[in-house]
């Protein structure tokens, strides 16, 4: 099983599907890479969502404050020229489609998944960081003039592999 290209392949789809359905943009098959170490400075609007189960990780997307607005305009179908709490909700939003459809992908491949609820950092010559992300892959895809990176870091969750054997495979009811 190619992990890297399952979820290469996942994140084209699922942002090719959201953006044609939600957004009303067409966009062609992004271009992957693989980011290692320390993340450059940002600026603009990142959201990261949790990835847990047999596999665990983040999923991330990111964009310039343009481009947010430009999302919540067409989501929305109102305008919006500055980043305001309905554009970072729209921004949590769409990385909740976007990273659940690449999570219902690997599901296929992975065992169960769960998501976390998005978090959304917006500002100018930020970091960011997940604790234990040491590779990303990452599919950028350009939309009018400006790009959506989209990120996934997912590895076997040892502490799940750990307790495996001890885990009841069924759910009980006490009293209390």
């Amino acid at each position: 099983m190619n992990v890297h290209q399952i979820i290469v392949d996942s994140i084209n789809e699922a942002v090719c599907n959201v953006f044609s359905t939600m957004v009303g943009g067409d966009l062609g098959p992004g271009t992957d890479s693989v980011a290692l170490g320390a993340p450059e400075a940002s600026d603009g609007v990142v959201s990261f969502i949790g990835i847990a189960g047999r596999w665990a990780g983040t999923g991330s997307l990111s964009c310039s404050s343009g481009m947010a607005c430009a999302i919540c305009s067409r989501l929305l179908m109102t305008e919006t020229t500055a980043v305001n709490e309905e554009v970072l909700d729209a921004v949590a939003e769409l990385t909740n489609m976007i990273i659940g459809g690449v999570k219902n992908d690997l599901e296929r491949h992975v065992g169960s998944l769960g998501l976390s609820i998005p978090t959304v950092v917006f500002g100018r010559n930020f970091k960011t960081r997940s604790v234990g992300s040491t590779e990303w892959i990452v599919v950028r895809f350009p939309w009018n003039d400006q790009e959506l990176a989209v990120k996934v870091s997912l590895a076997p969750s040892e502490r799940v592999a750990q307790l495996a054997p001890h885990v009841p495979t069924h759910a009980c009811a006490m009293d209390v």
